[in-house]
């Protein structure tokens, strides 16, 4: 891994380096560069481009790693970076080379230890929604079932950061909008391939799920991630839309296509006991926008930290770390993927609200914080190379595996 420790000169953006390269970068963007800028920017294919510089913080300088991409371009998009399975976990370097991705960073908070639950799997599942190639993977799990710091005032897991099919990246909230039709009625869902449903709920687990145990759904409450596991639990088997199996506690092990398995904890475990082998069942899921209509491309999970070019109120002022972030600018297509450097020299990091004025400061209108610390990983193509090298260093020493990230494509 390169690195070159520089500082940034008074009052330069990534935005305004990158209207040097012009022609390099794909597209011409507004601003000046000042003089001697051009060399610190280093073009990753077509329409990305990559720049590394120190930051001036509270704690002390870190060091920053970001790639910009230029959705104006046709042949750059953005895309979902994941294992193939919701509740799994890889390093962001396989999960880009794995897709052909020049560039990445990490994604979501996750499900990482369930030292509060004894004897239970860890899923590695992440915390809020997530679509990958217009097709969604899962929901998200109850406010206080969140792992990572404390959500800014008025924001929840169902937050996301996303490109639409128009190709414009946004922020928004996705609900889940899911149903289970029996005999005996309508009966609504609760969650969708997600590490904890909402008490008295149903969930429905299907084969993008993976083979993790399902038993985690079934702990702690919509306010506490280590209350207790729920000892009134019910699992369902529907296939070809009838039900074929069931049993009192969750099981795992791969789910096969055209399979739901449906968990229910108290009152939805409840509910699922009134089924009996053979009946038919049709279970339909999807997400809903609360924001905007528009389709995702992909979305993930996270934490708005900048809006409309102001930072969120109640942002934590306190606390420093290596993270990591993505932001866009007043078009909606051009973005910036942030990662701050785990080395010791640059570990103090920033604070979350940092983070938010420094995605202003790079010419962010809207920004979104994503999972840090050890987690935080930017990977790049070097020129000519054909696969991706981490370009930060990350705080544990190597790649931490999360189960899902960003990813840049750009043809040639």
């Amino acid at each position: 891994m390169t690195h070159r420790q520089k500082r940034r000169p008074a009052g330069r953006t990534v935005l305004t380096v990158l209207t040097a390269l012009g022609v390099l970068a794909g597209a011409a963007l507004t601003g000046a560069a000042p003089a001697g800028a051009v060399p610190d920017v280093e073009r990753i294919a077509r329409g990305v481009t990559y720049e590394q510089f120190d930051i001036a913080a509270a704690k002390g300088v870190t060091h920053a790693h970001v790639v910009i991409v230029d959705l104006r371009d046709p042949h750059v998009h953005l895309d979902l970076l994941h294992p193939g399975a919701v509740a799994a976990r890889a390093p962001v370097s396989r999960l880009a080379d794995s897709v052909g991705a020049v560039a990445g960073i990490n994604g979501d908070f996750f499900d990482i230890t369930e030292t509060q639950h004894p004897g239970v799997q860890v899923t590695g599942a992440s915390v809020g929604p997530a679509i990958a190639n217009r097709h969604v993977l899962k929901a998200a799990v109850p406010d206080g079932q969140r792992f990572g710091p404390a959500l800014p005032p008025g924001t929840n897991t169902r937050d996301v950061f996303g490109v639409g099919i128009d190709r414009r990246a946004r922020t928004d909230r996705l609900f889940l909008r899911g149903s289970l039709r029996t005999p005996e009625g309508l009966l609504p869902l609760g969650g969708l391939n997600q590490y904890a449903l909402p008490v008295g709920s149903v969930g429905a687990f299907t084969t993008r799920w993976g083979s993790a145990s399902r038993v985690r759904a079934t702990c702690g409450t919509d306010t506490e991630r280590g209350a207790p596991c729920s000892t009134d639990t019910y699992e369902v088997t529907v296939r070809g839309g009838r039900v074929v199996s069931a049993s009192d506690t969750p099981g795992s092990g791969p789910i096969a296509v055209g399979t739901t398995v449906l968990v229910g904890r108290e009152a939805g475990a409840q509910r699922l006991r009134k089924l009996t082998t053979g009946e038919r069942v049709s279970v339909r899921t999807r997400l809903v926008a609360a924001v905007s209509r528009t389709r995702y491309r992909f979305a993930l999970g996270g934490c708005p930290v900048l809006r409309d070019g102001q930072p969120l109120p109640g942002l934590d002022n306190v606390t420093s770390a290596v993270r990591t972030a993505v932001g866009f600018t007043a078009d909606r297509r051009r973005l910036l993927l942030l990662a701050l450097d785990g080395a010791p020299a640059f570990r103090s990091g920033l604070t979350v609200a940092e983070v938010a004025t420094e995605m202003r400061k790079l010419g962010s209108v809207g920004a979104f914080s994503l999972d840090g610390g050890g987690s935080s990983t930017l990977v790049a193509r070097a020129p000519g190379a054909d696969a991706v090298s981490v370009r930060n260093h990350p705080s544990g020493g190597a790649e931490r595996p999360v189960p899902n990230g960003i990813g840049v494509f750009s043809a040639p």
